[in-house]
């Protein structure tokens, strides 16, 4: 493997790790980073809340759940060697009746097959400890969930990857990926829009919002396919601030696909409230007026969309109504903290969620990492893709390798 050439495309946190990671065990290795836009972390990492998820929900030995759990530990143990922020300030779900509260002993039971550490039941009293003004009448505490900056994270990733021999080439959009047969083994010829050719051995594809169409091109099958939904946030006024502790977060119902609004402290400072989760009308419409014809029709035409769409459409009327009215959307976050009015609430920037379905209509819930010959795609990555991303370019990379994966 001496002298292999490899090409990371996409810029985020996990694109970054699987260069450092690739760097760490071959360090005689040629890493090229491809990403389109002028800087790194543009778009999901740079826009996500910044929660370290501990890995409460996932299912016991899926990938999420096994990637998750050792990807705290790396991101832990990273931003300790970096000196960066690391700040476990907890976090409750909050059941706001009995049904919620029966559902929160099984998420419980699966937080410690997962090995979460930690976890407990709260009672009403116990959860008015933790969070004074916090409504309901039962939680689940996780102590051990965090707050980090993953932008400023994956710069450092990128800037040890690059202390290694990385390149790192921004402002290079892909529009081709061919195979070919080189010297001696297969050879990928990667295409820039502008008509550069980078020729490696080997290519990651970490691209996020577009890394369906890029596996696609690679040879990759069709589905699934990812469907951009956009989250909306507020921001509380710095004087409400203090209204939340840690983090606040409703108990999921698995009868629908996203989690709904919830209450974040970022490393900033800043308390964000959200997110809804709407259709974006564009892979990067990250404003309501963002919108591509081209892409919406790949959307609508896509079998898989249209069938979750009839599975779904009451939800969806439901988070387009939040989206539309700052009132629906502060009476969602008053249900967990009443005190709460549309006067503490300011607008705050919106992130997407490239999130994979498959063609029957259903939601991708793990991680998907797939291959076609030279090419590896990471092509379902939602949360919690940054909690994992150490993780996750460690698999990518035994694969790569040859190695066995960690279990």
């Amino acid at each position: 493997m001496s002298g292999t050439r490899y090409a990371v495309v996409g810029g985020g946190i996990i694109g970054a790790a699987v260069a450092r990671r690739l760097l760490e065990l071959r360090p005689d290795a040629q890493v090229t980073v491809l990403e389109k836009e002028d800087r790194l972390a543009a778009h999901q990492t740079g826009r996500n809340s910044g929660v370290v998820h501990a890995g409460l929900y996932y299912e016991p030995g899926s990938l999420k759940a096994l990637l998750c759990r050792r990807g705290v530990g790396l991101l832990k143990d990273f931003c300790a060697e970096q000196g960066l922020a690391y700040n476990e300030i907890g976090k409750v779900l909050v059941a706001l009746d009995h049904a919620e509260e029966q559902r929160l002993q099984a998420i419980a039971d699966r937080a410690r097959a997962n090995g979460v550490p930690g976890i407990r039941i709260l009672d009403q009293a116990q959860l008015r400890e933790i969070e004074p003004n916090v409504s309901g009448i039962a939680g689940l505490h996780s102590p051990t969930t965090a707050i980090v900056d993953y932008a400023e994270i994956t710069r450092r990733l990128a800037a040890d990857a690059e202390s290694r021999g990385a390149t790192i080439r921004t402002g290079f959009t892909v529009a081709g990926l061919q195979h070919t047969t080189g010297t001696a083994a297969e050879e990928v010829v990667i295409r820039s829009a502008a008509g550069e050719e980078v020729v490696v051995d080997q290519v990651i594809l970490c691209a996020g919002l577009h890394v369906d169409r890029l596996a696609e091109l690679a040879g990759d099958v069709h589905a699934p396919r990812i469907v951009p939904f956009r989250g909306e946030y507020f921001a509380l006024i710095p004087e409400k601030r203090s209204l939340v502790n840690g983090l606040v977060y409703p108990v999921p119902d698995p009868r629908y696909p996203f989690l709904g609004v919830h209450l974040t402290p970022r490393f900033d400072g800043e308390v964000l409230v959200g997110p809804n989760a709407v259709l974006a009308l564009a892979r990067e419409g990250y404003r309501r007026r963002d919108f591509s014809a081209r892409e919406l029709a790949e959307i609508v035409r896509y079998t898989g969309f249209r069938r979750f769409a009839r599975q779904h459409w009451k939800t969806g009327i439901n988070e387009m109504r939040g989206s539309l009215s700052k009132r629906a959307f502060t009476a969602a976050a008053q249900r967990y903290v009443p005190q709460l009015t549309t006067r503490d609430l300011v607008p705050a920037a919106a992130g997407i969620r490239a999130q994979a379905l498959e063609a029957d209509g259903s939601l991708v819930d793990d991680f998907r990492i797939t291959q076609t010959g030279a090419v590896i795609a990471v092509r379902n990555a939602p949360s919690p893709a940054a909690t994992s991303s150490l993780a996750i370019a460690e698999h990518i990379v035994d694969t790569l390798l040859g190695r066995t994966p960690r279990s």
